[in-house]
C-alpha cells in the first residue's frame, strides 16, 4: 500500500511534516514498560511548569483546527489529548504494548502518533478531505459519515481511518492482539516540525527494535 497526503491538503498546510514507519511481526507479548519509562519522564518534566496548549507542538496543530474551522478545545488532537489524560492521572492506560509504546513517545514530543493495522487497510491511504460519502466505525461499534470536505484518512475502499486529521481514529483498523502488520504515521506542524518528526522516528525506531 502506499500512504500519502492529498497535494491540495499540503498546499493548504504547507508547514506539515511527516514521518512514516511500517513494522511487521508484531505481537502483543513484549512488557515495554522499561522502555516506554524515559519518554513519560520527558513528558512530565515539560509541563511541570506549563499546560499541554503551550507546548509549540499543540499550539501549531490548535492554529491548524481552527484553520479548518474547528473549535481546538473541542476537537483536540491525539497527542493534546492524551497530555491532558497523562497530566491528571499521572500515567497512560494500558491498551496494547505497541500502541503504549507510540503513546509514551507521542506525550514525550506532544506530536500525534496514529498506528493502523495493515490487514483493515483497503488499498491505499491518503490523509484528504472527506467526499461526505466515507464510511468511520466508532469505537462504540456506530458507522458515522465524516462532514464534507473533513480531514481524514481515507482508504481505496471509502473506508475513513481517522476523523478531523488527528483527533480520532476508527475502530476498524485499531490495533488488536492479532495484528501483525502496522503503518505509524506522525505529523507536526510547528516551527521545528521536520527536525522533530526525524527525531521521533529514529527514537521509536530503536525503541521498537528492543521488541520486535
Amino acid at each position: 500500500m502506499h500512504f500519502t497526503h492529498d497535494p491540495a491538503l499540503r498546499a493548504e498546510f504547507p508547514q506539515l511534516a511527516v514521518a512514516t514507519l511500517r513494522l511487521d511481526r508484531v505481537t502483543a507479548a513484549p512488557d515495554v514498560t522499561a522502555t516506554a519509562a524515559p519518554f513519560l519522564e520527558r513528558a512530565s518534566a515539560r509541563l511541570v511548569d506549563r499546560s499541554e496548549s503551550e507546548l509549540p507542538e499543540i499550539a501549531a496543530w490548535r492554529r491548524a483546527y481552527s484553520q479548518m474551522g474547528l473549535k481546538p478545545t473541542q476537537y483536540r488532537c491525539a497527542s493534546e489529548a492524551l497530555l491532558r489524560r497523562f497530566k491528571k492521572d499521572g500515567e497512560l492506560p494500558s491498551i496494547h504494548p505497541l500502541v503504549d509504546l507510540c503513546n509514551a513517545v507521542s506525550v514525550a514530543y506532544a506530536i500525534p502518533i496514529a498506528v493502523f493495522d495493515l490487514d483493515h487497510v483497503t488499498g491505499d491511504l491518503t490523509v484528504t478531505h472527506a467526499t461526505g460519502t466515507e464510511n468511520y466505525l466508532s469505537f462504540g461499534g456506530a458507522t458515522e459519515t465524516p462532514e464534507p470536505d473533513e480531514v481524514i484518512f481515507r482508504d481505496d475502499a471509502g473506508n475513513a481511518h481517522a476523523r478531523r486529521w488527528v483527533n480520532r481514529q476508527s475502530a476498524l483498523s485499531a490495533i488488536r492482539s492479532e495484528t501483525a502488520s502496522v503503518l505509524i504515521v506522525s505529523e507536526a506542524m510547528h516551527d521545528t516540525a521536520a527536525a522533530d518528526v526525524d527525531a521521533l522516528r529514529a527514537e521509536l525506531t530503536d525503541a521498537l527494535a528492543r521488541h520486535w
